[in-house]
């Protein structure tokens, strides 16, 4: 991999673990505003260890271990920061897997930002299928069944992949609305600064997922994914205490980070299948796909 290729990749993982967190952010910003100083430097500080080191850090290694299960713990953990020709090899040997896997959960979370999540509409189309959010559902059960209809004839273990990412979108989801509810409990409660800390990191947890999933539509090779996802989350901490309010007011971010995770979910699920995507493509998408939502917002923001 050339070093073009490699700034590209960190650049475009910087980008899309930063807008893809957005939502992250105004949380953090919310909780922190209700806490006393002490506690928000704590989190500043300490959250952001967390955040990068543990969190993003474990995530890319429990996920090679899982589609590896036969290196082990130890040896996943050696495989995710080794540069061995053998060990690339295992590991793209599991990449359909792995792919098929994040490409489901990817387009899972586009379609139900499109059919059930309030937004400002950006495109022409997202008012109407936003009223008929009854057909999410029925949309991802036929995404899936056509996934593993295409995927069990060529490997059992890609439609496996898709069906344990189609598993992982709902479990996660379920997290994210019960953290909506808390949230809203947590605002209007006197809770202990420690119970608020608590469930920022569970939340900054929860949120993490997609971003490193989407990661792997920009590489395999996990110390990349970890530098650039890591910089990122410092990027989404800094906005925390900086900018938020300024973020609040680019009312289009949020379409574009979703329709950056529609691209990166297909190019996973088209990767799997045996379609050669260049590297250079996700970042570039990404990276248009987000400029474009910018752009429109700044044309709608109050002067």
């Amino acid at each position: 991999m050339d070093i073009l290729s490699i700034i590209l990749i960190v650049a475009g993982l910087i980008l899309f673990e930063t807008i893809t967190s957005i939502d992250n952010a105004i949380i953090n910003a919310d909780v922190l505003s209700t806490m006393g100083k002490k506690a928000r430097k704590w989190f500043l500080l300490w959250g952001i260890i967390i955040a990068v080191f543990l969190i993003r850090g474990a995530l890319p290694w429990v996920i090679v271990w899982v589609t590896n299960p036969s290196l082990g713990p130890l040896g996943a953990l050696t495989a995710a920061l080794s540069s061995d020709p053998a060990v690339v090899a295992a590991i793209e040997h599991s990449a359909p897997m792995l792919l098929s896997g994040g490409g489901v959960f990817l387009i899972f979370l586009f379609f139900h930002w499109l059919f059930l999540e309030p937004k400002s509409y950006g495109l022409r189309g997202e008012r109407f299928f936003h009223t008929h959010g009854v057909w999410f559902y029925a949309t991802v059960s036929i995404i899936l069944s056509l996934v593993v209809y295409l995927a069990i004839g060529i490997n059992p273990w890609m439609a496996f992949g898709a069906v344990v990412g189609s598993t992982a979108f709902f479990i996660t989801h379920g997290f994210k609305e019960n953290a909506k509810q808390n949230e809203e409990k947590l605002l209007s409660s006197t809770q202990s600064d420690v119970a608020k800390i608590f469930y920022l990191e569970v939340i900054d947890a929860t949120f993490s997922i997609d971003g490193v999933i989407g990661a792997f539509a920009f590489t395999l090779s996990v110390p990349l994914i970890l530098l650039g996802n890591g910089i990122g989350a410092i990027v989404v901490r800094q906005l925390t205490v900086s900018n938020i309010d300024r973020i609040k007011k680019y009312v289009f971010l949020k379409n574009g980070a979703m329709y950056s995770i529609l691209v990166l979910g297909t190019i996973m699920l088209l990767d799997s299948f045996g379609f050669h995507i260049p590297s250079w493509f996700s970042p570039l998408a990404t990276a248009s796909i987000v400029g474009y939502f910018f752009l429109k917002s700044r044309r709608v923001l109050p002067h």
